[in-house]
């Protein structure tokens, strides 16, 4: 969108984002998300991104997010164990090595820098 927007992050429709067969440790966990903002040059977005329980990993990218809502326990490699749940905002750093344990279905708004 190349305007100014309102958008209500709980009922928010996304679509699916499938994991890789790698990045999951245990469980079923699904992805779902949408970039609702993306600059010109592709290096920033805004969006919301939603995972179901299970335990993943990843690779992040320079992000702050706030949970909307359910829990997670993420393990920075190296770093420290962050817990997040509704109304927390978090920061994670390009090239930290997570994993995550979902807890309950955690619905985030993010920012990215790419």
């Amino acid at each position: 969108m190349d305007h100014s927007f309102v958008l209500h992050i709980p009922d928010a429709e996304l679509e699916s984002e499938p994991l890789a067969r790698e990045q999951i440790v245990s469980g079923t966990p699904e992805v779902t998300g949408k970039v609702v903002w993306e600059s010109q040059d592709g290096r920033q977005l805004r969006g919301i991104w939603q995972i179901t329980p299970g335990v993943v990993t990843d690779t992040e990218a320079d992000e702050l997010f706030v949970v909307i809502s359910g829990s997670a326990t993420i393990e920075v490699e190296g770093g420290p164990t962050l817990n997040v749940g509704p109304g927390d905002m978090a920061v994670l750093r390009e090239g930290d090595r997570t994993t995550w344990t979902v807890h309950e279905t955690l619905r985030k708004a993010y920012a990215i820098n790419l």
